[in-house]
């Protein structure tokens, strides 16, 4: 079964260009990666508790609770020992900065603004428009 880990005195590099990230692998201490089987059940063990993190956080996306930041915490856990979930960090945090730097162009942040605004005025017409024919009447009470 390839876990995606490293062997013992072996350390996997991404050839992504990625500039100040740390290696790729197991972060289990030594003793633990010495010995095959205690190393495949701290394998199991963080897969176990990392699972149980990002179950709980698909659970809060529909209800109160920060969900996606759950699920984000679990591949964290995940991390520490599987180097698919090292390399789909490193993605979204790429990612991430790039929204966050698109966010900030002025052009953009301009633009949301106006839309906020026009949206905001829409709202604020159809509020007007519904207590002036309504009062202040809830829907489920108005009787024509």
């Amino acid at each position: 079964m390839n876990t995606g880990s490293d062997g013992p005195g072996e350390v996997a590099m991404a050839d992504d260009g990625a500039k100040g990230e740390r290696a790729l692998g197991s972060r289990a201490p030594a003793f633990v990666k010495a010995r095959r089987a205690l190393h495949l059940s701290w394998q199991v063990g963080v897969f176990i508790v990392g699972l149980a993190v990002v179950v709980v956080g698909v659970i809060m996306l529909p209800l109160p609770g920060p969900g996606w930041l759950v699920i984000f915490g679990g591949m964290a856990i995940w991390a520490t020992e599987f180097v698919w979930a090292q390399l789909v960090l490193r993605w979204t945090k790429r990612k991430v900065t790039e929204a966050t730097q698109r966010a900030l162009d002025p052009e953009v942040r301009r633009r949301n603004i106006t839309l906020t605004t026009v949206g905001l005025v829409i709202v604020a017409a159809l509020v007007g428009v519904y207590v002036w024919k309504f009062g202040l009447a809830m829907p489920w009470n108005i009787k024509e």
